[in-house]
């Protein structure tokens, strides 16, 4: 008699599974982001078309940044989504700056602006990014401060937070709880798939993207990576948080505090990030990181007291 094969799965949160997941099965990305996002009623999405994930400058001095999966519907409507295992406050500002990029792009010479269609950024964060609010689901909208049923329209934010989301232990078989739990219930330890999530066809092809024998060993060689990658990521930031902003110099920095941000930047140096990764992360320009890392080459351990 032969013994049971037991299937292994791989974590959909892994940056290249996710990619594989939802960047290569339309009927899946449709399903999902009708699912999470506050679309009207009447307007779900019927068809995607997959777009660049590379959002381009128009200029040398523009940042070029790139989003996990980005998609447009028939309504013309875009969707950018993101995966971010490692949280920073300045992720909100990159998600800003890439889905208000996705909107003026839509502009050609002599269009009218009422031609521009709606951007909706959905991101999934692996962290407690509010920790004072109890909610897991967060949509922003560009609202009226007195009335907030009068907005604009043009761009809308949601933000899920995958860990709270799990702590509640949310049994609902609406299809949004269905596709969190899909997020943050199957890994390399899943034994058993709830069969509630098999009942619906695109989260049972999901399940089957992400077993490991659908993988090759290129791969599966990339998997492991991006979780090196993600654990050096996370223990950098845990370090830079712990030297650089003791001063209380968190995210959010009030102007007038420059000081303790180029502190901070200094501490990130000597942990072995990158101008560009401290970039995303600091309000402040590559230059001017590149400016602080001659001048902790040229000072070490004094840097900080040469500092304008």
């Amino acid at each position: 008699m032969h013994k049971a094969f037991a299937m292994k799965y791989l974590d959909p949160k892994n940056d290249l599974i996710f990619k594989k997941v939802f960047g290569q099965h339309p009927d899946i990305l449709r399903s999902f982001l009708n699912s999470m996002l506050p679309l009207p009623e009447g307007r779900e999405i019927v068809e995607l078309e997959y777009l660049s994930p590379e959002m381009i400058p128009e200029t040398f001095l523009e940042k070029f940044t790139s989003v996990d999966v980005r998609c447009k519907d028939n309504f013309g409507r875009q969707f950018l989504v993101e995966m971010q295992m490692n949280w920073t406050t300045a992720f909100k500002q990159r998600v800003l700056f890439n889905a208000s990029k996705a909107y003026v792009t839509q502009s050609h010479k002599g269009s009218e602006f009422r031609s521009l269609k709606p951007v909706y950024a959905l991101n999934l964060i692996n962290e407690n990014y509010l920790p004072q609010s109890p909610d897991y689901y967060h949509h922003y909208a560009v609202v009226h401060l007195q009335d907030s049923n009068e907005r604009l329209h043009g761009l809308e934010f949601v933000f899920i937070e995958l860990e709270k989301f799990k702590a509640q232990n949310i049994t609902e078989k609406k299809l949004q709880v269905l596709w969190l739990r899909f997020l943050t219930e199957i890994n390399e330890k899943t034994g058993h798939i709830a069969p509630e999530l098999l009942e619906h066809p695109e989260i049972q092809k999901a399940l089957e993207s992400v077993m490991e024998a659908s993988m090759s060993k290129e791969e599966m060689m990339l998997y492991e990576k991006n979780w090196d990658r993600i654990s050096s990521e996370k223990t950098l930031l845990s370090a830079a948080r712990e030297d650089g902003w003791k001063e209380g110099i968190a995210m959010g920095i009030p102007q007038g505090e420059v000081r303790g941000v180029y502190k901070s930047a200094i501490a990130m140096l000597r942990k072995q990030f990158s101008i560009e990764q401290i970039a995303n992360i600091l309000p402040l320009s590559q230059s001017k990181i590149a400016e602080l890392k001659k001048l902790l080459d040229q000072y070490g351990d004094s840097a900080e007291d040469h500092l304008g």
